[in-house]
This record gives structure tokens, sequence and C-alpha cells, in this order.
């Protein structure tokens, strides 16, 4: 048994199993640099960057970076979002003006306008799924998806009754027009690498 399963197993038998406990343990884990760590509904997912990875996500940042400041934009960091142990590292984040961090120096939810992921193979299924719900729940005004096996971004708007009223399947090379949203501008997508 790891130390991982030993504190956990720990706490459920408490019943004090939080995200805290959780990501404690994953801290004290040799988990090899690059790696991505979440939680999502409570299971433990792990994935390394690649580097299409990175120059969608780095072509984002840059992209936002002309609306958001840089205290204002975060990515791979852990945000907690409602639902059963959810604690996510969003590939990129961009936080309302008005936002401050919890007690914990986190950022919050509830100030969240926009998130983008970057498909990997392996968790694919929380993007489009768990994941997606939960920032719905949020209430995240824009959730995009940049699909490199695909070739193509998903918009997700107007989180309803939890989940998305709206969603827009773009291709890559072609503009996500968001300046109807909070987020106010139009992402290009024309060096967006595919795998």
């Amino acid at each position: 048994m790891t130390v991982l399963e030993d504190r956990i197993e720990m706490a459920e038998g408490s019943r004090e199993l939080t995200l805290d406990v959780m990501f404690d343990c994953l801290e004290k884990m040799p988990i090899p640099e690059g790696t991505k760590v979440e939680i999502v509904g409570g299971n433990i997912f792990m994935s390394p960057q690649r580097q299409t990875h990175f120059e969608i996500t780095f072509n984002i940042l840059q992209q936002l970076y002309g609306t958001y400041t840089r205290k204002r934009l975060a990515s791979d960091v852990r945000i907690d979002f409602p639902g059963n142990l959810n604690g996510f590292a969003c590939d990129v984040a961009a936080l309302a003006a008005r936002s401050v961090t919890d007690a914990k120096g986190r950022w919050r939810y509830q100030d969240i306008e926009f998130v983008a992921e970057v498909i990997s193979q392996g968790t694919a299924a929380n993007d489009y799924g768990p994941k997606k719900l939960a920032y719905a729940v949020a209430g995240v005004p824009v959730y995009l998806i940049a699909d490199p096996y695909q070739g193509r971004c998903h918009v997700y708007t107007q989180p309803k009754d939890g989940d998305y009223a709206t969603v827009t399947k773009i291709p890559f090379g072609d503009d996500v027009d968001l300046t109807r949203t909070v987020v106010g501008l139009t992402l290009k997508t024309d060096e967006f690498p595919r795998d």
C-alpha cells in the first residue's frame, strides 16, 4: 500500500477525505516534473504535458494577456470547483478584475470568467464530461476546449441548470469570436498545432 493509499484510507475511515488531504499526500509523492495533477470527482489524474499541449496553452495565454493582466491569469494552478472532490488545474483560467484569493491563497471559482482546456488523450473524457459540467455549475461564462486530435475548438457558453446551453465548434485556423462574451476578444487559432 502506498503512502497516499494509506493516508486516504485513514481519511475515509474518519470521514475526513478532503481535497487538501489528497493534495497534501500527492505533494509528498515523487511525481515527475512536467506532470499535471488533478482530482476530478475524487479520482486522481496525472498526465505529462506534451509540446503540442504547451504551444496551444501558451498561445491562448499570450492572446488573453492584452485583455487580462498577468495577475488575472492562471495556468496549471489548483482551483477547487463545486461537486465531489474537484480540484482542477485548468490549462488556462482568466479571472475577473475583482478577483481575490481565499484564506489559503487559492483563486475562487466564482471569479473565473474563462477557462480553456487542451485535450490530452488520457484525460479527454474529463474535459468533455465532468469538468465541463463542474465549470457550468460554477457559472464559468466561457469554457473553451482546444482539441488537437480533432483539429477544432469547442466553445461552451451560457451556463444554465448544470450544463452549457450553447456550444460552438470552430476548426483550427478559424477565429474564435468571443467579443460578445465577458472575455471580449477574438482568439486566433491558425497557429494551434495538431496531434
